[in-house]
Formats: structure tokens, C-alpha cells, sequence
């Protein structure tokens, strides 16, 4: 049997997927993880446990998230479509987006959410959405289409922001246009040009699913919080 001593040098232990997910939908309003953000949010619990069990502040792993997506934007602007940079700029993408869930999981495991850390994730994801939007720019996509996709990401999480200051906790729906969508569209549109350059329109498609997207996701998450209002 352990002792007293052996279980505080181990620490408490991490919860699994099911508390996780069960935590995850209660700090949104009740939300289920259901489809793509069930998957991704299955994915990065397995990646957050040893952050947790290392005791990993999650402010850290934030703001790396987004110096990742911010270094994406700004190189594939310099470098334009295709080559290694377009390689680059996915894997940073990516690597960015993984960090952006990771933080929150690595809170919600180690039971370290607060006010402040979610004050400085939601500001952060908005740069990140910013950053992706820039990223499409950079790999090609009209700068008008570009900026409607990056548009539209912002004023859903607007919405969904206000009517939670307006006393909505329970928002009810998980939208087709969440956060790991658009990290995915921005990653896959620029491996794609490096991939596969020239072949087809990445950009202007990655843009305008993304707008798309963004326009049904907008619908979804007005028409749950009006009926909650």
C-alpha cells in the first residue's frame, strides 16, 4: 500500500477522456463534443495528460499557441504559396492549433481553470483566427475573401462572447465552424500548395469553405442563443 509521502510526490491523478469531456462541456455551457470536435478534443487529451502530470502552467502553453500562429501568418505572407515555407507555416499551423486546445486541457485536467486564464485563451484564439485568415492570404486566396472568413470567425465568438454577458451560460451548440475547423482549412490550404502546387485553386477553396462554414456556424450559434435570450 503507498504511502502518504509517495502519493503527494506523484500528485493527484490526471482524469480520463470521459471526466475530461464531461468537464469540457460543462465550461461550455453544456455543449456536447459531438463529430470533428469530439475527435480533436479525444486527440489532444491524450497529448495534455503528460502536460498535466508535469505540471505545465496552461498560461504557457497559450501563449505558445499563438506565437506559433502568428509566426505561421507572418512567414506565409513573406514567402507566399508553395515550396518549404508552405510546409513550414502548415506544421506551424497546426502545431499552433494542438497548443490552443492544449491549454485549456491542461487546466480543465489539472483543475486550474480561472477567470483570467479564460480572459487571456478567448483573446488569443481571437489573434489565432486572425492569424489563420492571414495565412489563406498569404497562400493566395483573395484579400476580400479572406478577410470575410476572418470576419465571420469573429463576429460568431462575438455573439456567443455577448450573449454571455448578457447571462446566457448554457450556449447549446457546438457549430460547424468551430475553432478547430478553421485551424484545419488554414493548415490543409497551405500543405496543399506545397503539395500539390498550382493543381487546383487551394486558397480560394480553403477561403471559401471557410467563409461557408463560418456563415452556417453564425446562423447556428444565433439562432441557439435568441432562443435563450
Amino acid at each position: 500500500m503507498p504511502t502518504e509521502r509517495a502519493r503527494q510526490t506523484r500528485g493527484p491523478a490526471v482524469p480520463g477522456r470521459a471526466e475530461y469531456l464531461r468537464r469540457w462541456s460543462l465550461l461550455h455551457g453544456g455543449a456536447p463534443a459531438t463529430g470533428l470536435v469530439r475527435a480533436w478534443l479525444s486527440g489532444v487529451h491524450v497529448l495534455a495528460v503528460p502536460l498535466a502530470a508535469a505540471r505545465v502552467p496552461p498560461a504557457a502553453v497559450t501563449v505558445a499557441g499563438t506565437a506559433l500562429a502568428a509566426a505561421a501568418a507572418w512567414l506565409a505572407l513573406a514567402a507566399g504559396p508553395g515550396g518549404a515555407a508552405a510546409t513550414a507555416v502548415a506544421l506551424a499551423v497546426a502545431a499552433g492549433g494542438v497548443l490552443d486546445n492544449l491549454d485549456g486541457a491542461v487546466a480543465v485536467l489539472r483543475g486550474r481553470t480561472s477567470d483570467r486564464g479564460a480572459l487571456l485563451d478567448a483573446c488569443c484564439d481571437r489573434v489565432g483566427d486572425a492569424a489563420c485568415a492571414l495565412v489563406l492570404l498569404g497562400c493566395g486566396a483573395p484579400a476580400w475573401l479572406a478577410a470575410l472568413a476572418g470576419a465571420l470567425a469573429q463576429l460568431q465568438e462575438y455573439v456567443r462572447a455577448r450573449a454571455q454577458g448578457l447571462g446566457v451560460a448554457d450556449v447549446g451548440v457546438v457549430s460547424v465552424a468551430e475553432r478547430p475547423v478553421r485551424i484545419a482549412v488554414a493548415a490543409g490550404c497551405a500543405a496543399a500548395t506545397a503539395i500539390a502546387p498550382g493543381q487546383a485553386p487551394w486558397a480560394l477553396l480553403g477561403a471559401g469553405a471557410w467563409s461557408a462554414l463560418g456563415a452556417v456556424g453564425l446562423v447556428q450559434v444565433a439562432v441557439a442563443l435568441g432562443r435563450r435570450l
